[in-house]
């Protein structure tokens, strides 16, 4: 790129985006606004940085959260001053919670015209709160090599600060005066300062520093396989909810793990543990479907627990640690506080690759090997049952029932697929009927704050570039990020909607509210009786209304190689509901 020096705004935005593309930024989302041009033109002509112009902040923003989560590394998003950064807050909270590199680029008027009533300004520091792991304003544009190292070193301190000590957004907020545009600086004063540092400036030597550098590493650490872990009698292991950059070498550590204590792995649905069954024989899928049965939950109370992510959704999974209360160890990376059940917990804070590879020279203790092999065959005989109850019943069911469609997809779609899976009750389905294989899907989703908000757009970040994907997803979820389909046009790939369509919110109706109606109709489920049709032809989107599971199978493989499909999947929310709560207790008998 060349450094630009018709004005103070060009040389300032060209060496901002210069130092990020060194730094290994690749993708940048660009909203369209006056204030942020300067930044915008320059990404612009960054011939190594992807720019995709996204209308809607929101949509754009979770658009980056996407990219950064199938990628690993940051992405930019930019926009204008005002209300604009607003839009970017959801995806700025996953960002915190679901700890993913986002760099917040907010266009600002300067201090004069702040506080006195300019157009399309408000107070923009700490627009975000404390959900950033870093937050600043740049100074104003200025003429001046001390400067511009100043700017160099605060942009490359603010990548870093994306990724270490652990993932998430920086917002930096970047006031310009007039002239926005690249027009060249008249005024005498000015153009002489800018015409000497142009014939002093050298480039190479400038950047000399700025390296990509920033790849995520497994720090070793000094720790072996803790002695209680070796010494118990009966032990779990929890797969929980998870998005490892490398899955097949995470679930590798995992199985080796639990085949050398002879513990069960209790693996979430949105875990890559259960897309890769043939690395360990001991996973246990219907966990929350076991544990609903009292007897089984007392007697296959654990004295340890290790846990490696966060917890996972299931309530029953949940409140059975609750009440039982067992030593957790939990394996996570972060400097956060995971535990919401604040039980008796040690924080291993590394990745679970390190406790496999410290511990390999660990043995057990003699003696304990049969006594831990019949707690462990508890838990392997009761999964056989219940997976094969499962099974035969999703097997026999020919109605368009919500939760076949989760079973299905663990079984049909292409090997090593993107899979988004929206919040609400698709999580919850993927969870209780999500089928152990060996097609090495590969699951996305925001469970960081776990909002329906901007699943589409995220889902588009994730599509974009990559293997055909697909979601799966409710219409509620759905409808609340539509604008996420202007950006079809840039797609760089093909994704396919799975769209449950039960004309509300499904989740709602597992709860006691779903008993009081009024309000619940109106003011809970919120039926929005939309024509999918209609709404995907307003957007140019391929539209198919599923009829049938046969039909379903036909259409995820293959899969398109470009564009965007909803196959929409009509059904009946209270109905489904009934036969959830009728049914999914009954799996143990």
């Amino acid at each position: 790129m060349t450094i630009g020096f018709r004005n103070v705004n060009e040389l300032w935005a060209s060496i901002f985006t210069e130092t990020l593309q060194r730094l290994g930024l690749s993708c940048v989302a660009i909203c369209p606004g006056s204030r942020s041009t300067p930044l915008t033109v320059a990404f612009a002509q960054s011939p190594d940085i992807e720019v995709v112009p996204i209308l809607d902040e929101r949509s754009a923003a979770f658009f980056a959260l996407g990219r950064a989560k199938a990628t690993g590394l940051p992405v930019a998003v930019v926009c204008t001053s005002g209300t604009a950064g607003a839009n970017f807050y959801s995806a700025v909270v996953e960002a915190n919670f679901s700890r993913v590199p986002l760099l917040l680029l907010t266009a600002d008027r300067p201090p004069e015209l702040r506080d006195c009533h300019s157009g399309q300004t408000i107070d923009q520091l700490k627009l975000f709160g404390n959900y950033p792991n870093w937050q600043t304003e740049l100074a104003l544009p200025c003429i001046s090599m001390e400067m511009l190292a100043y700017l160099r070193q605060t942009t490359i301190y603010g990548f870093e600060q994306t990724l270490y000590p652990v993932s998430g957004a920086v917002h930096l907020n970047i006031p310009f005066r007039d002239p926005l545009p690249p027009i060249k600086d008249e005024s005498d004063v000015n153009a002489a300062s800018l015409k000497l540092l142009q014939s002093n400036f050298n480039s190479e030597e400038f950047f000399a520093a700025v390296t990509n550098k920033y790849q995520r590493m497994i720090t070793p650490k000094q720790i072996s396989i803790p002695q209680k872990w070796l010494e118990t009698q009966r032990g779990i292991i929890i797969a929980g909810v998870s998005q490892p950059q490398q899955p097949q070498e995470y679930c590798s550590a995992i199985a080796k793990l639990a085949q050398k204590l002879n513990f069960p792995v209790l693996a979430e649905g949105l875990s890559p543990v259960r897309n890769h069954a043939s690395l360990n024989p001991y996973i246990i899928s219907t966990y929350d479907l076991i544990l609903r049965n009292q007897d089984s939950a007392t007697k296959l109370t654990p004295e340890v627990v290790i846990q490696i992510g966060e917890i996972p959704t299931s309530k029953v999974l949940r409140q059975w640690l609750s009440d039982k209360n067992p030593l957790r160890w939990i394996i996570e990376p972060s400097n956060q506080n995971i535990d919401a059940l604040h039980g008796r917990v040690v924080h291993l804070r590394m990745n679970v690759e390190e406790i496999e590879r410290q511990g390999d020279k660990e043995t057990r203790g003699q003696g304990d090997d049969e006594f831990i092999n019949s707690y462990l065959q508890i838990w392997v005989d009761l999964e056989a049952r219940v997976r094969e109850k499962i099974d035969k019943t999703l097997a026999e069911k020919t109605e368009l029932f919500e939760g076949k469609a989760a079973w299905l997809l663990s079984q049909v779609l292409p090997p090593q697929t993107p899979l988004f899976i929206s919040n609400s009750m698709p999580v919850r389905d993927v969870e209780f009927f999500w089928k152990p294989n060996n097609l090495g899907i590969k699951p996305f989703f925001n469970r960081g704050a776990n909002g329906i908000d901007g699943t589409l757009s995220t889902v588009l970040g994730i599509a974009h570039r990559q293997q055909s994907s697909v979601m799966l997803t409710g219409d509620l979820a759905l409808l609340h990020d539509t604008n996420g389909f202007l950006t079809r046009n840039k797609l760089i790939g093909h994704l396919t909607i799975v769209l449950i369509n039960n004309n509300g919110g499904g989740i709602f109706e597992m709860l006691p509210i779903s008993e009081f109606e009024p309000p619940f109709e109106e003011l809970f489920a919120t039926p929005q009786n939309i024509d999918f049709a209609q709404l995907c032809k307003t957007y140019g989107v391929e539209h198919e209304l599923i009829t049938s599971w046969q039909e379903l199978i036909n259409k995820l493989n293959p899969l398109p190689s470009k564009g965007i499909r909803v196959l929409e999947i009509p059904t009946n929310r209270k109905a489904d509901a009934k036969w959830r709560k009728e049914n999914l207790g009954k799996m143990m008998n």
